[in-house]
């Protein structure tokens, strides 16, 4: 059999199989067919589509991506094959995925002031914070639900602790009942325990605090928390709690904090440094010089995106590097369910979706008119950002497998 594509045409041909792991209508018949050597993954994707109509009358054509040999092909297949050495006399076997690209842009929500903290933890809810020093938290919508009051100045980073829980409905405006005090300087980031009993913060002070959150501490810590009136209400009262353990090591600001792991907590520093801490000893035991899978993923002012795998024994160099992004990198996360696949945002206005299998980003999202401060995924198929634009943007529709 002979496919054409989009109407490219070649002075030769290759044979080629395709298989998925995709269901049907979306699984092809896997004979083998010629054709096009200097198709490139839009041909390819058309031929896919026409085979997947030709089944079904119904189908409505969508992007796919193609793999051989566990590489995302970004160019002709005839340039691919050169560059890998492949043989083009035998039948090529060929991967192809629904492609990592939004398939909408919902409308934004609106804030007074910049979006500089966004999380996605919970899927019943984004929650947000900004530089006009309220945390809101926000329905699929864009309906704001409920205003979070007590900070008096921006708003660095937000997390929720449980996951589970569904806010309730009865007041709009939510004032703190617990406030974390020990810090000499601004909070840049904050974390939750894997089970949601702990918080641990990354300062401008260099260190790195662990706070128990739960309501009532026990026995040996009644000393480290106590009670003041708030407000008006007799009953309305606000703990106030110190921190039960000080990690000290960066000699610069600790911009960003990972605990993806019950005893081990990840940090990365304005001191060009990421460090691995042992919560029990409090002690550092594995620094790399500049969280999802055992890959640890982080992008600065240099605006390179850096992998490393700490499995590997005797080196601390980037298993990957990214380099699409033009301006200082602000957030980067790995998607829940897939360990190759992740996000970046930065100060070019982008938010970047990857897929380690290739070098180049998988979807480029331009959805912000100003810098891009915070993103996250949320309900694993949504990616939600905030931007100096004051905005939160949605991009929904994205598959993972």
């Amino acid at each position: 059999m002979e496919l054409n594509g989009d109407g490219e045409t070649s002075s030769r041909r290759v044979q080629v199989r395709f298989k998925t792991k995709l269901q049907a209508p979306m699984k092809v018949p896997t004979t083998s067919i010629a054709i096009p050597s200097n198709l490139t993954r839009m041909g390819l994707s058309k031929i896919i589509n026409d085979l997947i109509e030709s089944g079904t009358s119904s189908w409505e054509p969508i992007p796919f991506d193609f793999i051989i040999d566990g590489e995302l092909v970004r160019m002709s297949l005839e340039e691919f094959l050169l560059a890998k050495g492949i043989s083009a006399e035998k039948i090529l076997e060929i991967e192809y995925i629904k492609a990592v690209v939004p398939n909408k842009q919902e409308d934004p929500c609106l804030h007074d002031d910049w979006v500089s903290a966004v999380s996605g933890a919970n899927p019943r809810f984004m929650l947000t914070g900004s530089y006009d020093g309220f945390g809101r938290l926000w329905e699929a919508g864009g309906k704001c639900t409920h205003i979070l009051e007590g900070h008096k100045d921006a708003i660095t980073s937000i997390t929720v602790i449980n996951k589970k829980e569904e806010p309730s409905n009865h007041r709009r405006k939510i004032t703190a009942y617990k406030v974390l005090k020990g810090h000499t300087a601004s909070v840049q980031s904050v974390v939750s325990h894997p089970s949601d009993d702990m918080v641990c913060s990354g300062s401008w002070d260099h260190t790195i605090k662990l706070w128990r959150t739960n309501d009532s501490d026990s026995e040996g810590d009644l000393a480290s928390t106590k009670k003041r009136k708030v407000g008006t209400d007799a009953k309305e009262f606000q703990l106030e709690a110190e921190a039960v353990s000080t990690l000290a090591g960066h000699t610069q600001c600790v911009s960003s904090v990972a605990w993806p792991e019950h005893e081990r907590i990840y940090s990365a520093s304005w001191d060009h440094l990421i460090r691995r801490w042992d919560i029990k000893t409090g002690q550092s035991s594995w620094d790399v010089v500049c969280e999802g899978s055992s890959l640890i993923a982080a992008g600065g002012s240099d605006s390179i995106l850096r992998i490393w795998d700490p499995r590997k024994p005797g080196t601390l160099a980037p298993v990957f590097q990214f380099t699409s992004h033009t301006s200082w990198i602000t957030a980067c996360k790995w998607h829940g369910n897939s360990w190759s696949h992740l996000l970046s945002a930065s100060y070019d206005g982008k938010v970047m979706l990857w897929d380690l299998r290739t070098a180049w980003p998988v979807a480029v999202i331009k959805s912000h008119q100003d810098k891009v401060l915070c993103a996250d995924w949320w309900k694993d198929d949504c990616l939600i950002s905030g931007g100096a634009d004051s905005k939160l943007c949605i991009s929904s529709g994205i598959s993972i497998l």
